[in-house]
């Protein structure tokens, strides 16, 4: 298996799987501030606790992908507690997967190097500008995402050891070019059927409902009926990105900035390099062997490119005849570095060079002189930032007196406010999932709900919420969660028991139309006595969206008819109920010549299928455990 996980782990769908993580950690949280969070794990698997820390982090990233996808109705669908809870639930399982891949990677054995990691690293888009990385970039970035470069290197690093695991299960899985063509005959066959839907609001009328019945049923249901804690909060919001500034930058002033800073722009000497690697980990004298009589086929005039391509055991550059792209200084291993910067000029090649992965023979084939950037062209960068540098400074001077002043007059934004040059913002009395997206942040949501703001009516610390990005809150009015009275919610209880009892009549009527049609009546025969009315699909696909779900899932269960059509009762999702008959199954024509795209779309489902069903054995043998309150509110 292990052997499988090397090989996996250096194909396409490794390079795609990367990519993937790449984006999930980049979209976590940038700008994003996780804040303080409870002692309580949000679960626990085989004794490793996953805590709040992380659930944030998770959580955020997938609000910032639905925030992405959906734009301006996101916060619509923010608004409905029951589909956020279904968000956190997800993330939450989602950290328990990664979690049982991690732990089986590590019993497995697996681990990426440092050099894998640093290559990641420089490699990352959201750590470039101009496609170049940029230390400074790099920094600021994972701060924004709450980590010091320690742990980030290791955050990178489990989870591109986990991708390692992923792309060894997916890449050994495989599907018959057979199989695809069934495949695809299924996904194509249609069925022709007739229903009829016994519809439950035909059955309202006359259904009768007690008062004893609506207090019963309130009674038992009382925490269906929450009227949920609400605030209203005023705010400072306080941004280094929104200060005006209060005198222009001159250009004595960015040409002076230039001067003093001028070894920043100077860019360093580049190399483009191509190596031939033997790996020597498993037999160090045969490696040394053959590297030596690569060296002399060199010297007897061998071509560079070919050999690499043929005999280098580094497959991804070898398939490019060895190139490694251009190289800076501190970015390889130093002994390959050595060497390389050691080369005279375009085309020459080293001796025999051993690093940690094995012996090298390098080749110079470009060389990159040092350049200075001159002043023009970098006058706008430097401007924009000192214009940014004001702002900052200016921003850290405001933030120090909205402090203090809101401090001392706790009782109050207003002063605060104006010391800080902003206006105290506002919000009507809300739920927590209403709140503006500022303050949803974790470690502002922290505060709000703190005795101190909550309960005593003061001003909050500053509150941080991103880089020179700033808040103090406060609570203006707060009304508790409250069960609402029976008055209140009495038509509701009593429209819901209408509804759930013309539900079972319906469900009731069916299976009895349902018995005769058993019995020998014709499905139109009965339609006609009980006024109801039968459609016909010819050609009902599995991806129908012209009929109920249930009603299309049913038809596909259904076995093939014969002579007389299939028939059967099904319940729908809207408390309605239907007779299905099945009267023919349409076969697809087969397959022809598979194109490339269909291929890939069927593998890939049949792929994700058995991965997830791969994690569910590993969840079914382990010890994984959800605490009853399973995270934070957001």
């Amino acid at each position: 298996m292990l052997e499988k996980i090397r090989e996996g782990s250096q194909g396409p769908a490794a390079r795609i799987i990367l990519g993937a993580v790449i984006l999930s950690f980049a979209l976590a949280g940038i700008g994003g501030y996780l804040g303080q969070t409870t002692e309580q794990p949000v679960a626990e698997v085989n004794g490793v606790k996953i805590s709040q820390t992380e659930f944030s982090r998770a959580y955020q990233n997938e609000r910032n992908r639905l925030e992405q996808q959906f734009g301006e109705y996101f916060a619509q669908i923010a608004a409905d507690p029951n589909y956020m809870a279904q968000i956190r639930q997800g993330v939450v399982d989602r950290l328990v997967q990664q979690e049982l891949q991690t732990q089986l990677a590590a019993e497995l054995g697996l681990r990426v190097s440092d050099d894998s990691v640093k290559k990641a690293i420089l490699e990352l888009p959201y750590f470039q500008i101009g496609g170049q990385f940029n230390n400074d970039r790099y920094l600021q970035v994972i701060r924004q995402m709450n980590f010091q470069p320690d742990a980030f290197r290791e955050y990178l690093r489990e989870d591109m050891t986990r991708s390692q695991l992923v792309s060894a299960v997916a890449g050994s899985d495989f599907i018959l070019e057979h199989e695809i063509k069934q495949n695809i005959a299924l996904q194509q066959q249609t069925r022709s059927i007739d229903y009829m839907v016994v519809s439950k609001e035909a059955l309202q009328a006359g259904i009768e409902v007690s008062e004893q019945q609506i207090a019963d049923y309130y009674e038992l249901n009382q925490s269906q009926f929450l009227a949920p804690e609400q605030v209203s909060v005023s705010y400072i919001d306080l941004n280094a990105a929104n200060i005006e500034l209060d005198s222009a930058v001159s250009e004595d002033d960015v040409k002076a900035y230039y001067e003093q800073n001028s070894a920043q722009y100077v860019e360093p000497e580049k190399r483009r390099v191509s190596h031939i690697l033997v790996d020597n980990s498993e037999d160090d004298d045969a490696a040394k062997e053959k590297v030596t009589a690569l060296l002399t086929q060199l010297e007897n005039g061998a071509d560079f490119a070919a050999l690499a391509e043929t005999s280098s055991d580094d497959i991804v550059s070898a398939e490019m005849g060895g190139d490694l792209d251009w190289i800076e200084r501190d970015m390889m291993d130093p002994a390959f570095e050595e060497a390389a910067y050691g080369l005279a000029k375009k085309g020459d090649y080293s001796d025999i060079v051993e690093s940690e992965f094995g012996y090298h023979i390098i080749k110079l084939t470009d060389i990159q002189a040092q350049q200075v950037k001159p002043y023009i062209d970098v006058k706008d960068e430097l401007r924009t930032e000192l214009e940014r540098t004001k702002r900052i400074d200016a921003f850290y001077e405001k933030q120090t007196e909205m402090a203090a002043i809101a401090f001392e007059i706790s009782d109050t934004l207003v002063d605060a406010a104006d010391v800080a040059g902003v206006a105290v913002q506002q919000t009507e009395l809300v739920t927590r999932e209403q709140l503006p997206e500022l303050l949803t942040n974790p470690a502002v949501m922290s505060a709000i709900f703190s005795a101190e703001v909550l309960e005593d009516k003061m001003n909050s610390e500053v509150i941080e919420v991103g880089d020179e990005h700033a808040i103090v809150v406060r609570v203006d009015e707060h009304k508790p969660a409250t069960t609402k009275s029976l008055s209140e919610v009495s038509e509701q209880v009593k429209a819901r028991l209408v509804s759930q009892k013309a539900s079972e009549l319906a469900k009731q009527k069916a299976r009895t139309l349902y018995a005769d049609i058993e019995a020998g009546k014709r499905l139109e025969d009965i339609a006609a006595a009980e006024g109801l009315t039968v459609r016909q699909e010819p050609a009902l696909t599995r991806e129908g969206y012209t009929v109920s779900p249930a009603i299309v899932t049913q038809a596909f269960k259904m076995p093939r008819p014969g002579d007389a059509a299939v028939v059967d009762v099904v319940d729908l999702n809207n408390g309605d109920a239907a007779i299905v008959a099945l009267k023919a199954v349409n076969d697809a024509e087969p397959a022809g010549e598979l194109d490339a795209q269909q291929k890939q779309n069927i593998t890939m489902a049949e792929v994700n299928k058995n991965y997830m069903v791969f994690i569910e054995a590993l969840k079914a043998e382990a010890e994984v455990k959800l605490p009853k309150m399973q995270v934070a509110t957001e």
